[in-house]
């Protein structure tokens, strides 16, 4: 019966994670924007609305990340790569084009449109190497390995009842050889400062590895903690 009532509490934190009755955006609309990182073109859809929330658009903090992982040549080359929370799925997408072996995951409502950017943008020997599927924090994660090389997350820290379950999605994922990439708006009424400066240091190793002040993002490099 506990057990039953965790699970359910654990469910309704997850729903707001993808609210679809926010009133975020006005009647469902398609749009498309092309953005250009590491000399690949993406073409990303968007379907604004209700019914995806904010896991429609492309935010800010996941154009951050491409920017860094351009700026800083990092080398996704067949290493095994995980994305959280990925809306649209341009992180994951980009990665995959640099050579990773994908996984992009969001809530089940997200997956139509993570498809169909996956589709749109990649060849037919990445699309091979790249898996789209669900993943709900705290819930299903123990069905994933703890191998990955990297972990990624853009804006993907906003709502604080959502914390513990990504705390402990993470702790699972995050292996010994395990990076994780979180970039994020430093959102004040979202408790985003307290998840980087108070709840993620208690778990994981984590630096601040870029700040963009006119946009108030942030990029974290996490890893595990040592046991020395």
């Amino acid at each position: 019966m506990a057990a039953s009532r965790v699970a359910s509490e654990a469910e309704a934190g997850l729903e707001s994670v993808c609210p679809q009755d926010l009133g975020l955006f006005a009647d469902t609309f398609p749009a498309e924007s092309r953005y250009r990182f590491c000399g690949h073109e993406l073409n990303i859809a968007q379907h604004h609305g209700s019914r995806l929330g904010v896991a429609a658009p492309v935010w800010e903090a996941a154009l951050a990340l491409c920017d860094y992982f351009e700026e800083h040549k990092l080398n996704f080359w067949g290493k095994k790569v995980l994305e959280l929370g990925a809306g649209t799925g341009i992180v994951g997408i980009l990665v995959s084009l640099l050579g990773g072996d994908v996984t992009i995951t969001d809530l089940p409502i997200a997956l139509k449109q993570i498809e169909e950017n996956v589709h749109r943008n990649l060849p037919m020997e990445r699309l091979a190497r790249t898996k789209v599927c669900a993943l709900s924090w705290g819930l299903d994660h123990m069905e994933f390995p703890s191998n990955f090389d990297f972990i990624l997350g853009a804006d993907i820290i906003y709502l604080k009842d959502t914390y513990p379950l990504l705390i402990r999605t993470l702790q699972h994922l995050c292996g010994p050889q395990s990076t994780i990439y979180l970039s994020s708006k430093m959102r004040q009424g979202h408790s985003t400062v307290l998840f980087f400066e108070t709840l993620l240091p208690v778990h994981f190793t984590s630096k601040l590895v870029f700040r963009d002040e006119s946009e108030n993002i942030n990029i974290y490099k996490v890893t595990q903690k040592s046991n020395i």
